[in-house]
């Protein structure tokens, strides 16, 4: 499929509604749970996105926009969400998320992006020349994979308690 940037900020203006739907809410152990070893929780998962959300897709957007080529996007701490959520409640959470995130689209919006824009490159620090489609279609892949790692967190929760039922379930495996 073709990237088409109104149906990218349809998809990512539904994040934050799919999270709260999920997590807000739950029990404390469901949204520390996570599975097993060097794996996030889901509220782990929210923090990563928040993280995401301010240090990540916005400004690489910006560095394209008003840099092009010569743009060198800074590198990103995928686990530096572990030390910004302690102490935080899930809506707390939530709620900045889905400011974040509206601001996000807002400013995407602002920008009236062409397709001669999508084409715009930057450098990234591992993959190099990157296009601002390519980076707006990751983005938007990057919601839809943390909404299944979530789902699929929460029911692996239950993966002993449903007993025989295992071998039918998918997500357990």
């Amino acid at each position: 499929m073709d990237f088409e940037l109104a149906e990218a900020e349809l998809l990512l203006g539904r994040t934050p509604a799919v999270l709260r739907a999920l997590l807000s809410g739950l029990p404390e152990r469901w949204l520390r749970g996570n599975e097993g070893p060097e794996t996030w929780s889901p509220l782990e998962v929210l923090a990563h996105l928040i993280e995401g959300e301010k240090t990540n897709w916005m400004p690489r957007v910006r560095v394209i926009y008003e840099q092009g080529e010569a743009g060198q996007f800074a590198p990103f701490d995928r686990f530096a969400h572990l030390r910004a959520s302690e102490g935080r409640s899930v809506d707390d959470l939530l709620d900045e998320f889905a400011a974040l995130r509206a601001q996000s689209l807002e400013e995407v919006g602002a920008l009236q992006l062409t397709p001669a824009d999508l084409g715009r490159t930057g450098q990234h620090p591992e993959f190099g020349r990157v296009t601002l489609g390519q980076l707006l279609a990751t983005w938007t892949a990057h919601d839809q994979a943390h909404l299944v790692q979530l789902s699929r967190t929460l029911a692996r929760q239950y993966r002993e308690a449903v007993g025989p039922w295992q071998a039918y379930l998918s997500v357990m495996r």
